[in-house]
């Protein structure tokens, strides 16, 4: 910066001024970086879980500014088997597919080959009337109006998973919800996924479109209509526009059998609350290796490591681009992780976005900032976003149910290590 100069100053002496060497302002501080010794704890917390039974293995991974400052793996792969766990492990990220869906969706929105408010009936005729279950009497009532697209981004459709108990026989007989096995799992599906989300949409729902927060098949919905408005499967869509060109090498639908290994053992929360390895089957360890390769759930489908979603992570807080590679556009990101359900969540301090949760208060999730958004899946599976301390959060276990309280605790961890 110049000094400041009156008004009245002559033109001779701002030109001996700027021919002048004027000093070169001080270089800012670097960010701080996360505290190494506070850091350690992370380590500390982590490995507790795996010593006490809690977990079989976690991989963690920080990055600040966009790169690692923290990324380890503990306990093991498979227990069993003797596998240690690896940074470069595969994960069943289950919900965190939802994310990667919505991007894809965000990017027919931006090409104009779908509306944000078009109805979800324009491409799955069975969306055109739906109905919604009646709580205290048999029978349905027809929707009151149409849903769209961000009804089904922000969750606010009315559909479920269908195991509520008024429906759930019905979801039954058309092999979804409780035949599905957790509801939300389609990979031992033999079907394309329009298929059966044409099928869900003759079945009734659980809410009036746009009236509540109904966690379920939204995006598995989604994932169907990005195949009919681009006019390719959902894996390649998703390959050739978001994982292939960000290098996300990994995160695929379903698993190669060559690297059936590197897949990480499912286990659950046993009655002590240390971890028993899960049955094989859609309850447990799942149909993610070779598949049948046509169910591709948009909303649940996805294996993936930790340093790939990282990387799709950054993009989004990068503003849409990423090494150079740009998918979305910044307004579009900013869309995606701001509150765009309105006060439906407002007690809790949390919204939801289109495909995230966001967090609207300090304090509604732990030390995140306001505006940080995340999500998690059913197989333990987390993540958080921190515009504001310039973090993306990775924690990566396969844990189903899950007992413990390792991804407060982990995210606490992190927080606790930031020096600003």
């Amino acid at each position: 910066m110049f000094p400041a100069y009156s008004l009245l100053l002559s033109f001779a002496t701002l030109a001996t001024c700027f021919a002048q060497p004027q000093p070169v302002p001080a270089p800012r501080p670097a960010a701080a970086a996360l505290a190494p010794d506070r850091l350690s704890r992370i380590d500390r917390n982590l490995q507790q879980f795996v010593d006490q039974d809690k977990v079989a293995g976690a991989v963690a991974l920080v990055l600040r500014d966009g790169k690692p400052v923290y990324e380890k793996a503990f306990g093991w792969t498979d227990k069993e088997a003797g596998r240690k766990m690896t940074t470069d492990t595969l994960f069943r990220i289950a919900s965190q597919t939802k994310a990667i869906t919505s991007a894809a969706i965000m990017a027919l929105i931006e090409e104009g080959k779908i509306g944000i408010n078009e109805p979800a009936g324009n491409f799955i005729p069975t969306f055109k009337k739906t109905t919604v279950a009646l709580k205290n009497e048999s029978g349905a009532a027809p929707a009151r109006r149409a849903i769209t697209i961000a009804d089904l981004l922000t969750h606010t459709a009315g559909i479920s998973y269908g195991r509520e108990p008024h429906i759930a026989s019905l979801y039954e007989a058309k092999g979804l919800g409780p035949a599905a096995g957790n509801g939300w799992y389609t990979a031992d599906k033999d079907e394309p996924v329009c298929d059966t989300m044409e099928r869900l949409g003759t079945l009734p729902f659980v809410s009036q479109p746009g009236e509540a927060f109904v966690y379920g098949y939204n995006t598995d919905i989604l994932g169907c209509i990005v195949e009919k408005a681009s006019g390719m499967p959902l894996d390649q869509f998703i390959r050739t526009r978001i994982t292939g060109p960000l290098g996300m090498k990994d995160t695929r639908f379903f698993v190669p059998t060559a690297e059936r290994e590197r897949l990480a053992t499912v286990y659950y929360s046993g009655p002590n609350g240390r971890i028993v390895r899960a049955a094989e089957g859609s309850k447990g360890q799942g149909h993610y290796v070779d598949g049948p390769r046509k169910s591709f759930a948009g909303g649940a489908g996805l294996t993936s490591t930790a340093r790939d979603y990282a990387r799709f992570l950054e993009m989004i807080r990068n503003g849409g681009a990423l090494g150079g590679i740009r998918i979305l556009g910044p307004r579009a990101t900013a869309l995606m992780t701001t509150n765009q359900s309105g006060t439906l969540h407002s007690a809790t301090g949390l919204g939801f976005g289109f495909g995230f949760q966001t967090i609207d208060r300090y304090g509604a999730s732990g030390m995140a900032s306001v505006g940080s958004f995340g999500w998690g899946g059913a197989y333990g599976t987390t993540y958080q976003v921190d515009r504001q301390a310039r973090l993306v959060v990775v924690l990566m276990i396969q844990l189903m149910p899950n007992s413990t309280d390792i991804q407060p605790k982990f995210m606490t961890s992190v927080y606790q290590a930031l020096t600003e």
